[in-house]
């Protein structure tokens, strides 16, 4: 994940644009009450749409901004939750055990922050949902995981984010089925391509 010199989630979002509307729109589909942000950075996004987030990274910019609960929550003001409340941020590297309880949360999010699903799964209640990108492989190991089912895919475009929940057959159809191989994806810590593309893919633990 790309770190800039950013110092909150406002100027944060100039340069990855703001992901708010996608957690709008999940938390609306589903019941999702309780997520985990590893590789959070500064993106408050989910906070935005869902009552209660634990945001984990090791940047120190991040546990600066975090600590800075005026900031925080003068950030939220005026979105759907309105507060920091439910806010826990954990200065930690999620490659190692986490002090939070297992199958505690109804949403694991994965952007652009390495191979959260495979340390953190654990976390991730049963019936619960992973929302993943490609950009590090972590979306293409899920398409391959028989614990996990497609049940989304996010298109962006123009700004905007739309959850497609039809024709998922269509998604996640290697264009080289060779390259669908979970030891060929970590070695090269990237995502394969696929003849049908989205920014990001939900999938239901089963």
């Amino acid at each position: 994940m790309t770190r800039t010199s950013t110092s909150s989630w406002a100027s944060y979002r100039e340069s990855i644009g703001d992901r708010s509307p996608m957690f709008a729109a999940i938390a609306d589909a589903w019941d999702v009450a309780d997520a985990l942000y590893p590789g959070c950075y500064l993106d408050l996004s989910p906070s935005t749409a869902i009552r209660s987030v634990t945001y984990v990274d090791t940047d120190r910019r991040a546990a600066r901004y975090f600590a800075d609960s005026g900031l925080v929550e003068a950030e939220l003001a005026g979105t759907r939750t309105g507060s920091a409340d439910g806010i826990r941020f954990l200065h930690a590297d999620y490659t190692t055990p986490l002090p939070v309880p297992d199958e505690a949360f109804d949403l694991l999010i994965s952007l652009y922050a390495g191979p959260v699903w495979e340390h953190c799964r654990r976390y991730l209640r049963p019936g619960g949902l992973l929302v993943a990108n490609t950009s590090h492989g972590d979306a293409s190991l899920a398409a391959l995981d028989p614990d996990l089912t497609l049940v989304a895919a996010v298109q962006h475009r123009g700004g905007r984010y739309r959850l497609d929940t039809t024709g998922l057959d269509r998604y996640l159809v290697p264009r080289k089925p060779s390259e669908a191989d979970p030891d060929r994806i970590r070695d090269r810590g990237r995502g394969i391509s696929y003849t049908r593309s989205a920014f990001a893919y939900v999938f239901l633990r089963t």
